[in-house]
C-alpha cells in the first residue's frame, strides 16, 4: 500500500514539474513574442488594413446587336486585341450593300452633271461665236442702211427698196439681241449645273459618311480585349441582346502593375513621406516578404470618399480615429508578383 502511494506521489511530482516547465516555456514564449511585438511597434508603423490592388477595367459594347459568339471563359488570360465577343452582323452587312449602292448612284449623278457642264460650256462657246456673227451681220446692215438712206435722199433708189433694207437692219438688230440673250442663258445654265455639282459632291460625302458609319458598326460588332490581363466572370449568353454602352465583362489589367493600398490611422502618418521603404506580407503567402515604397498619400480620409460622408455637426459626435489610404508601389521583380491577385489581404510595416 505504501509502495503504491509512493508511486502516486512520484507521478504527481513529475506532472507538476512538466506543468511548471510547460508554463515556463509558454511564459518565455509570451515574453519573446511581446518583446518582438513591442520592438516592432517601436521601430515600425504597422497596419493589417491593407489590400493588393490592380486596375479592373469594364469592357463596354460600342454597338447594338445580339450575341453570336463568345470566345472567352471565366478567369481566362487574354492578350490585347484578342476577340472576346462577336455580335450578329447580318443586318449591318445588308445596310452596307445599300449604302455602297447609294454611294455609286451619287457618283454617277456627279459624272452626269460634270458632263452637262461640259456640254453647257460648249454651247456657250457656240453662242458666243454666233454673237460675233450676228454683230458682223448687224454692222453690215447698218452700213448698207446708211448708203441706201443717202441714195433715197438723192432719189437714186425707190422707197420700197429702202424699206426692205430698213427691215433687214431691224432683223439683224433683233438677231444680235437674241444671240446675246441666248449666250447669257447658256452661262446661267452652266452656273446652275456647277451649283448642282456642289450639291452632288455634298451628297457623295454624306453617302460616304453613312458607309463609314456602317463599317464602323461592323468593326464594333467584334469586341476585343483592350489590354493584356485576366477576364472576370462571364455573364453573357449566346443570343443575348447587347445595347451600346452596356458592360459585357471586366478585365484585370496586367500592364499597369500591382500596388498596395494600406489604410493607416491618422496618428501614424506624421512621420511618413513619399519614397519611404515598406515591408509587405500577404496573407495568402505567409512567410514571404515583399518590398515596396510609398508612392502617394490620399488627399482626404477614406470616410470622406464614401457615398455618405459623416457629418460631425449633427450633434451626435463620437470621435473615431480616421484612416488615410496610402498607396505603396512594389519594388520587387514583376515575376515575383505574378501570383498576387487584386483584393488579397496584406500587412504593411514602415520604418519610423
Amino acid at each position: 500500500m505504501n509502495a503504491q502511494l509512493n508511486t502516486y506521489e512520484k507521478t504527481d511530482r513529475i506532472v507538476v514539474r512538466i506543468t511548471y516547465l510547460i508554463a515556463l516555456l509558454i511564459l518565455i514564449g509570451l515574453i519573446i513574442w511581446g518583446a518582438r511585438t513591442a520592438y516592432h511597434h517601436w521601430k515600425y508603423e504597422y497596419t493589417n488594413d491593407a489590400q493588393v490592388q490592380e486596375y479592373i477595367n469594364p469592357i463596354l459594347s460600342r454597338a447594338n446587336g445580339y450575341v453570336q459568339e463568345i470566345r472567352y471563359k471565366d478567369h481566362q488570360q487574354v492578350a490585347k486585341g484578342d476577340t472576346l465577343v462577336i455580335l450578329d452582323r447580318d443586318e449591318a452587312l445588308v445596310q452596307k450593300e445599300l449604302a455602297k449602292a447609294a454611294l455609286s448612284a451619287a457618283n454617277a449623278q456627279l459624272r452626269v452633271l460634270e458632263s452637262n457642264v461640259n456640254t453647257s460650256s460648249n454651247n456657250s462657246g457656240i453662242n458666243k461665236a454666233k454673237i460675233n456673227a450676228a454683230e458682223a451681220q448687224l454692222w453690215q446692215q447698218q452700213e448698207e442702211f446708211k448708203r441706201y438712206k443717202n441714195l433715197l435722199e438723192n432719189e437714186a433708189v425707190t422707197q420700197q427698196r429702202f424699206e426692205d433694207i430698213k427691215t433687214k437692219l431691224k432683223v439683224a438688230e433683233a438677231n444680235f439681241e437674241s444671240m446675246k440673250q441666248t449666250y447669257q442663258t447658256s452661262l446661267s445654265q452652266t452656273k446652275d449645273v456647277k451649283a448642282q455639282i456642289e450639291v452632288a459632291k455634298a451628297t457623295i460625302l454624306e453617302k460616304k459618311a453613312a458607309l463609314d458609319k456602317i463599317e464602323l458598326d461592323l468593326k464594333y460588332a467584334v469586341l476585343t480585349a483592350p489590354t493584356d490581363g485576366y477576364m472576370g466572370k462571364k455573364n453573357l449568353q449566346i443570343g443575348q441582346l447587347v445595347q451600346k454602352g452596356q458592360t459585357i465583362g471586366f478585365i484585370v489589367d496586367e500592364n499597369q502593375g500591382k500596388w498596395i493600398v494600406a489604410n493607416f490611422e491618422e496618428t501614424q502618418i506624421s512621420t511618413m513621406h513619399e519614397g519611404q521603404e515598406a515591408e509587405i506580407t500577404v496573407d495568402a503567402f505567409s512567410g514571404k516578404t515583399f518590398h515596396g515604397k510609398i508612392e502617394s498619400f490620399s488627399p482626404a480620409t477614406g470616410s470622406q470618399f464614401s457615398l455618405l460622408p459623416p457629418d460631425n455637426a449633427t450633434g451626435n459626435f463620437v470621435k473615431i480615429t480616421q484612416r488615410f489610404p496610402v498607396r505603396i508601389q512594389f519594388t520587387d521583380d514583376i515575376s515575383s508578383l505574378e501570383n498576387l491577385r487584386a483584393g488579397m489581404n496584406a500587412e504593411v510595416s514602415i520604418p519610423k
